[in-house]
Formats: C-alpha cells, sequence, structure tokens
C-alpha cells in the first residue's frame, strides 16, 4: 500500500533527494488536510505538555451539563503517543484513506464529505458512552476505511508484501491486527458499524427508494449552509429545490 497516494502529481514531488514533504503535504484536499494537521497537533501538543489529554476526552456529561463542547470534536484528534505502534498505524490509515475519500468518492462534493465526518463523529459519540470509551479517532478511522473499501470493491492491494485482499476486507484485516497488538476491539466495531449505516443511507436507500416509488428518496443530503459554507451550492430543479442525483 502506498502511503503517499501518489497520481502523477504526488510523482512529482519525489526528486532524487526524496519526498518533498511540503509538496506532499499541500496536495492534500483540504477537508483532509485540516483534519490531519489538527490531529497531528493535538498529539504533539500533548507530548510537549502543552496541554492535557484529561482536557480532550469524550465524556458526555461535560459536553451535556457542561457546556464542554470542545470533547465532542477533541476526542477525535488524540491518536496517543508517537512510540506507541497502534499509534502510527491508525495515523497512516486515517492520512490514507481520508484523502482517499476526499480525492475520490467525494471529488467536488466538500459538503458531503463534512456531512460524512460529521454523522460518524454523532453515531460514533452516541456509543462511546456505552462502550465506555474516551478516545475515538481510532474508531472514525474504520468508518472512513469502511466507506473507501466498498465504494472501491474492486481494488486489490497487498499486505505485508504477501497478503492480497480486495478492499472490502481491509477493515477486517485492520481488526485483525488490533486483536493481534491486544487493542480493544468495540471502538473499532462501531466505527465499522457507523461507516455501513452510513454507505446504506448514502448509497443503498435512495436506490430503493426511488425503484419503490418511496417520497423520501434521500436521507442524507447536506443542508444548504453547508453547500453555501463549502463552496458547492447544487444546481436547483424547477421547484427550486436542490437537484440530486441517485446513482
Amino acid at each position: 500500500m502506498d502511503f503517499m497516494g501518489r497520481g502523477p502529481a504526488g510523482a512529482a514531488a519525489v526528486g532524487h533527494q526524496g519526498l518533498d514533504w511540503m509538496a506532499w503535504y499541500l496536495e492534500i484536499p483540504v477537508v483532509s488536510r485540516i483534519y490531519v494537521t489538527s490531529a497531528f497537533l493535538t498529539t504533539v501538543g500533548c507530548a510537549m505538555d502543552l496541554f492535557n489529554p484529561f482536557h480532550l476526552y469524550y465524556n458526555f456529561d461535560l459536553i451535556v451539563f457542561q457546556g464542554q463542547v470542545w470533547r465532542l470534536f477533541s476526542s477525535f484528534l488524540y491518536f496517543g503517543m508517537f512510540n506507541n505502534l497502534d499509534f502510527l498505524l491508525h495515523l497512516f490509515f486515517m492520512v490514507r484513506y481520508c484523502r482517499l475519500l476526499e480525492e475520490g468518492e467525494f471529488h467536488g462534493r466538500t459538503a458531503h464529505f463534512v456531512y460524512f465526518i460529521l454523522f460518524c463523529i454523532l453515531g460514533i459519540a452516541s456509543s462511546a458512552s456505552w462502550i465506555g470509551a474516551n478516545f475515538l479517532g481510532n474508531s472514525l478511522t474504520f468508518a472512513m476505511t469502511y466507506v473507501w473499501g466498498r465504494r472501491n470493491e474492486d481494488v486489490r492491494m497487498g499486505l505485508f508484501g504477501f497478503i492480497q485482499i480486495t478492499a472490502p476486507y481491509l477493515c477486517w484485516a485492520m481488526l485483525g491486527m488490533s486483536l493481534i497488538m491486544g487493542q480493544r476491539l468495540d471502538l473499532d466495531l462501531v466505527g465499522i458499524f457507523v461507516g455501513h449505516l452510513y454507505y446504506f443511507l448514502e448509497y443503498v436507500y435512495p436506490v430503493v427508494a426511488k425503484v419503490r416509488g418511496w417520497p423520501i428518496q434521500r436521507i442524507l443530503e447536506p443542508p444548504m449552509i453547508l453547500h453555501w459554507l463549502c463552496g458547492t451550492m447544487p444546481p436547483l430543479d424547477g421547484r427550486g429545490q436542490p437537484h440530486v442525483h441517485i446513482e
């Protein structure tokens, strides 16, 4: 698996002296770049004792009853310490598949990509209290990997240089790696479940609803204000409503 995910543009960033990290970083689409940068700086800040992970973890009572709303988002930004193998693996998958989703499935659909991330955040957070989870970034990584795999079912990839799998099985291979390293699996499974729920509501339900003539054919269409903020206002149909395409 190619960590850099280079196309022709990415290949140009590599010369005889190695990878131009700044060029690679600037090639990352804007939403993925914001998330990757925020996660990296959060981890660096904790490593340098600039702030305490105790102030970042997810806690429903503190969010709802004490107004510490930032915890809903900061709990997805801290992946652990740099010397942790689990941190490095999840950071690798987060950078790669967040970027691949925005460059591929969500290309030119920034509002939909932001809406996807918000959907995953709320879905994962709603389960966090039940399973006693505090830091939720790994679960979001699994959700992203699951959706990417389902939308790229014919892509083949190699694990460790000799195991060949297709993209839909990647998240299950990651789950096996977590098991081997003795990590908890419930949070990873929550990410897979939330990713599957998004996949069903975004790609399966609209097709079924259209065939059966149901009045509500899309559930996850981003609100107009999100389109406006992301600069992706969709064209309007004859009734002045956003025109959406159903595959």
